[in-house]
């Protein structure tokens, strides 16, 4: 939790799928209505599941796997549950926690459950349902399926990671630090590890359980008490890890999967963070050549000139911090959160150079409603979520971090080559996760899956956080799986992109059918 805007991990698809103010209300990010008609009266539902599945249960997880689950309405429109799984799956006769889980119903003649995790690692699966389910999923995917969106463990409703009170977190985004000095450095460390202190006392054990492992098998549970005997799953950037974890460790469980945005599992935190740099520099590129071809476009020249333009206005605001409208200080930090955030999506664009437009002239009040966008905050004050907590307690689990100066230093050269305009922005990672309380429990090692179910990844050309080659190395890795890539701009495809990927994942999903390999769209 230093001042990197960046996430070490791809960013969640649900950053754009939150309301916000008047200047994103055009980005089709943040555009997902809510359901319409929302006074339809529902009945609590109790589901227990099928003896069958039951009788497939890990063995000393069958009371988990028999639960009855109570599905009541809620969110006007939908129905919700507590579903519980155990605390520590090493322990499974120990402490419990409850997943939070929402169910938009299918609305024709229903073929199972389609459970979806939108990204992250703190993205809310049961917002992303509630958000987007008339939105961002067709009419033949919604009448086959039970939409079920679900907080994984760590995450808003389930056992979530707390940390800072919204003052406090107001408070932490502003600090400045100088990571290439030692003081700096040692600031850095010292502020993350009071941070770390206070999730751990104010989580508790839970902290020490939010790994991928664990909710994929939480996952599994989720499958068996929505009574389907194989898990159909659509996941996003982060979600494709959690996925292609849940397929290596419950091989002839998996249904209909589609993995978009892949990350590939076999990578290191480094080798992760140096992809995301050349991809974020290429999708910067890409921003300024389309901006260059619109009137009004504030940045003039060719593309190098007009990304040189977005370097030195991002080294003005790092040697001298500016003033929002609202009596907030931006630091050069959340300027670079406000910039990157709009690149998740090309018609979010007319929003990032309204903003460049603005901080030009020296207003930073939009960039910093962008970067608040991407940190939930709302223009109240107050934060929606817990993902920038859940975001970094998972990633310590997942990955092991280099947090040697020297080798942090380096690093830091080595992104700053690689993207000459965010790679500094980029470095220092390992700071967030040396004092962490917990170590992490899994090394990088590439997926092994067994299952006779294809799966279905997805990448995308100009995708910022996921870049395209990992998706052509987890399709690999996975071995019975086909690979779709869609040449556009932006994080993931299956809802933003054409019919000529759409279709062939919706007839997947519904029939069974699998796309053609190495379809490009």
């Amino acid at each position: 939790m230093t001042a990197r805007p960046l996430p070490a991990r791809p960013r969640s698809l649900a950053t754009g799928l939150r309301a916000a103010g008047a200047l994103v209300l055009a980005m089709v990010l943040a555009s997902c209505s809510l359901l319409n008609g929302g006074d339809r009266t529902q009945e609590t539902a109790t589901a227990k599941a099928d003896p069958s599945i039951v009788a497939s249960a890990p063995s000393g997880l069958e009371r988990f796997y028999s639960q009855e689950v109570v599905w009541e309405p809620c969110e006007n429109e939908f129905q919700c549950a507590k579903v519980t799984v155990p605390m520590n799956y090493g322990d499974p006769d120990g402490e419990t926690i409850q997943i939070a889980a929402l169910k938009a119903a299918s609305t024709g003649k229903k073929t199972g459950s389609l459970l979806v995790n939108p990204g992250g690692p703190g993205a809310s699966g049961y917002d992303f349902v509630k958000d987007a389910a008339t939105t961002h999923f067709s009419q033949p995917v919604r009448d086959a399926y039970d939409l079920v969106g679900f907080d994984p463990r760590g995450v808003k409703r389930s056992a979530p990671v707390t940390c800072l009170t919204d003052a406090e977190r107001d408070a932490a985004r502003a600090k400045i630090y100088d990571l290439e000095t030692d003081e700096g450095l040692a600031a850095a460390r010292a502020d993350n590890k009071a941070i770390a202190d206070q999730c751990a006392e104010k989580t508790g054990e839970v902290l020490a359980h939010i790994d991928t492992q664990s909710a994929a098998k939480d996952l599994d549970i989720l499958r068996a008490v929505v009574n389907d005997t194989k898990l159909n799953y659509l996941g996003y950037s982060y979600g494709t890890f959690l996925g292609s974890t849940y397929a290596s460790l419950f091989p002839d469980n998996v249904g209909r999967m589609v993995l978009d945005g892949a990350l590939d599992p076999s990578i290191s935190n480094e080798e992760l963070t140096s992809g995301q740099a050349r991809a974020f520099e290429k999708a910067i590129r890409a921003y300024v050549a389309s901006c260059q071809q619109q009137d009004g476009c504030p940045l003039s020249g060719d593309v190098d000139s007009g990304v040189e333009q977005i370097r030195d206005l991002i080294a003005a605001v790092k040697e001298t911090p500016r003033t929002a409208k609202d009596g907030r200080v931006v630091n050069a930090t959340m300027f670079v959160s406000g910039l990157i955030t709009p690149l998740y999506n090309d018609q979010s664009w007319p929003a990032l150079t309204q903003a460049l437009e603005a901080a030009m002239t020296g207003d930073v009040s939009l960039m910093l409603r962008l970067a608040d966008l991407g940190a939930d905050r709302s223009s109240n004050g107050s934060y929606t979520s817990n993902s920038t907590f859940a975001f970094n307690a998972i990633n310590c689990l997942d990955y092991p971090m280099e947090s040697d100066p020297a080798a942090m230093r380096a690093e830091q050269q080595r992104l700053m080559q690689e993207s000459p305009t965010l790679g500094y922005f980029f470095a220092y990672g390992g700071t967030s996760c040396q004092d962490w309380p917990h170590k992490n429990v899994r090394t990088p090692a590439p997926v092994e899956y067994t299952g006779e179910s294809p799966i279905v990844v997805i990448g995308t050309t100009g995708d910022p956080a996921t870049p395209v080659e990992w998706a052509s190395s987890l399709r690999k890795q996975l071995g019975n799986a086909t690979l779709m890539t869609w040449e556009g701009e932006g994080h993931t495809a299956y809802g933003r992109a054409n019919s000529c990927l759409e279709d062939p994942v919706d007839r997947y999903l519904v029939s069974g059918e699998v796309p053609a390999d190495n379809t490009v769209c």
